[in-house]
Order: structure tokens, then C-alpha cells, then sequence
């Protein structure tokens, strides 16, 4: 078995063992979100299902990385899993705020499928992001403090910082 650490006591962490830890990793972020959904029968926010294939996203585009064979490939799922990282940190960071600082109106709002059925696409990504009662609700903190959509952007950015600090043992 080889060591994660390399003689000179830095962390080494290659490109494949990184997107096989960051897709394990949205794997089990997924079904944690399950569970919260079916075992306690937390109802995800459309802001929460934006987040959830965010999630899906990032772990498939890792996995290209850990099983590709070419570095182009490798490059694109670095690119892609960070990118739709970032977006879902974007949007877990904006669903925070909501849940910090709440809209004055509360309202169910429609769910995720009856806006993309109802209206354009253009239309529906602003909405989602203006958040609703549901998207500000703190139901389901962990101690009270952290919230899930917290806890998103705290993976989140655990996914961009596994993939830079990968990166940066690559260009060594």
C-alpha cells in the first residue's frame, strides 16, 4: 500500500485518488440527502435540489477523473467538477443568507418542477436563486447552528480545496 505522504512530509494526493475521494464523498453526501428527505422527511427546498445535482455532478465528473486514463480527460473532470463545485457552493452560500437573513414575505412558492414546467429557463434560475420561505427555513441544524445548507457549502468547498490541493502536487 503506498503512503499518502511523500518524504518530504507533504500531503501527496494525485489527480485519480483525488476525484475517487471527492466522488466518494458526494456519494455519501447524496445519501445523507436521502435520508434527511425519506428516513426524517426533511422536504428539500428547490434551492436544496439545485445543490443535490450539483452534488451528482461534481461526484460524476470526479469519477471520470479517477478511472480516465488520459490526461485531456483528466483535465476536463478536474475542470468540470470544480466548476460545478463552485456553482453549488454559489448557490448553498446564497440559500445561507437567505436562512440568516430571511425574506420579510414567507411563501411556499412553487416546487423545482412546477417553475421549469411553467416558465422559461431564463426565469426559472433567477427565481430559484431569489429562495423562498422554504429555501430560508433552518429546520434540520445541526445544533441548532449549522444549517444544511451550511453544511453544503462547507462540502463544497472541502471538494475545491481536495482539487487544488491536487493540482499543486501535480505541477511539482
Amino acid at each position: 500500500m503506498k503512503s499518502l505522504f511523500v518524504h518530504d512530509q507533504q500531503p501527496h494526493l494525485s489527480l485519480k485518488r483525488a476525484g475517487l475521494l471527492i466522488a466518494l464523498l458526494c456519494f455519501l453526501v447524496i445519501l445523507l440527502g436521502l435520508y434527511l428527505q425519506h428516513g426524517l422527511g426533511l422536504v428539500p427546498c428547490p434551492m436544496c435540489i439545485v445543490q443535490r445535482y450539483l452534488v451528482i455532478a461534481t461526484g460524476v465528473f470526479a469519477l471520470l477523473v479517477g478511472f480516465s486514463k488520459g490526461t485531456g480527460i483528466e483535465r476536463l473532470g478536474v475542470g468540470l467538477s470544480m466548476l460545478s463545485a463552485a456553482t453549488g457552493g454559489g448557490v448553498a452560500a446564497r440559500q445561507s443568507w437567505l436562512q440568516w437573513f430571511p425574506p420579510e414575505f414567507q411563501s411556499c412558492g412553487r416546487d423545482l418542477f412546477g417553475m421549469i414546467e411553467s416558465f422559461p429557463l431564463q426565469r426559472v434560475l433567477p427565481m430559484l436563486l431569489k429562495g423562498d420561505g422554504d429555501c430560508s427555513s433552518t429546520e434540520g441544524a445541526l445544533f441548532g447552528v449549522i444549517t444544511i445548507a451550511n453544511g453544503s457549502f462547507l462540502m463544497f468547498t472541502l471538494v475545491l480545496v481536495l482539487w487544488i490541493l491536487a493540482l499543486r502536487q501535480g505541477w511539482r
